[in-house]
């Protein structure tokens, strides 16, 4: 029964998350870290297993990954993973697309992992760079024009991306929607073409193939918006990270925006727990009721270095957290690092996600 009061039952560390004299720290939560938890104290690692079947960590190299848009200007991101609320995709594009996009089956959010360029929107055109995070509403037409190779992670919702109640933070929420980049209209004149193409996302199973729009126009002709559903951009180096100096805070407090289902958030750089005993790395857990998407963007932790653009997949009710020997140096070199410098963008759903063949196919795991 949740309660206030929480039971003790044998040999377990007085502080949370904290002081476990050898002991390995394993969380057994429900509501992604929200709900009901338990924690169990164990002598060995929980995550010194060997998987056999589907339900298995996978992890990838995204410079592995061969989207079909990273060699053809014709071509459209790599599907990697999937549930019924949302798809996880990769863009590695290299040319401007000569036709345009339009996602009808919901919200769209994206992560700049590498490059600059432009995107021209229905609402204007929107400058983007490394590290900014780039939203376009449910069935808004735009068109990518990358300054060279851009590397992006696209999360589409079947639902809506809004940013989520601040709770108790109020104002002072880490989202600061004051600083995102709204873009002011500005119609593109026709180039003499005959057709533009506007291509129409959708999932093909359920909707019965591609479907393909072709105007006589240039579509992205708005001379003026009002209202409040429009695209943005907003760069991490704006995200006020929320710490704590006793107790590594759960991922819930750096949730970004959030679907159906869905929910995205920034883990960044910030001091590192300075109480003496506190674990500095994220406890192991099995995250009973979410799929866990992690995205290496860049940084270090704790002197190793991160591998940009790894992408990790941790199945819900399979234990994950960082190696025995990462949360040992932790201990060991407390006093030599003050600050966690980590890059990583995740994505959190409640569904279980389906990798795909290409993913499974460059699972270092298998390899």
């Amino acid at each position: 029964m949740e309660s206030f009061v929480h039971l003790r039952k044998g040999k377990t560390p007085r502080r949370l998350h904290a002081d476990l004299d050898g002991l390995k720290d394993d969380e057994l939560g429900r509501g992604g870290f929200t709900g009901r938890t338990a924690n169990l104290y164990r002598r060995h690692d929980p995550t010194a297993y060997r998987s056999v079947g589907p339900l298995r960590p996978v992890d990838v190299l995204s410079s592995e990954l061969k989207p079909s848009d990273a060699t053809d200007a014709n071509g459209g991101p790599l599907l990697m993973f999937s549930n019924a609320d949302c798809r996880i995709l990769l863009s590695r594009r290299h040319e401007s697309m000569p036709f345009y996009a339009r996602h009808v089956d919901g919200d769209l959010l994206c992560f700049v992992h590498q490059g600059d360029g432009l995107l021209e929107t229905e609402f204007g055109p929107l400058r983007y760079s490394a590290g900014d995070w780039v939203y376009l509403p449910k069935a808004c037409t735009w068109r990518q024009v990358p300054d060279g190779p851009t590397t992006m992670l696209m999360v589409e919702a079947t639902d809506e991306f809004r940013v989520p109640p601040p709770g108790p933070l109020g104002r002072h929420f880490p989202f600061d929607p004051s600083q995102a980049t709204i873009p002011d209209p500005a119609p593109i004149d026709d180039d003499g073409r005959d057709e533009y193409e506007v291509r129409l996302v959708h999932r093909d199973i359920l909707q019965g193939g591609p479907t393909t729009l072709f105007y006589q126009h240039n579509p992205l002709d708005v001379e003026g918006w009002r209202g409040d559903n429009f695209p943005f951009t907003f760069n991490i180096a704006d995200y006020n990270v929320v710490t704590s100096d006793s107790v590594h805070l759960p991922p819930t407090v750096h949730l970004f925006m959030q679907a159906t289902g869905v929910y995205v958030m920034n883990f960044l750089p910030k001091p590192a727990e300075g109480v003496q005993g506190t674990e500095r790395t994220p406890w192991y857990h099995r995250n009973v009721d979410y799929d866990e998407i992690a995205f290496f963007h860049g940084g270090s932790l704790y002197g190793i270095p991160m591998p940009p653009g790894l992408i990790s997949h941790a199945p819900q009710g399979v234990h994950h957290g960082a190696p025995e020997k990462a949360r040992e140096r932790a201990r060991r070199k407390f006093d030599e690092y003050s600050r966690v410098d980590w890059q990583v963008i995740a994505v959190d759903t409640r569904r279980r996600l389906t990798p795909s063949a290409e993913v499974l196919a460059h699972d270092l795991g298998q390899h």
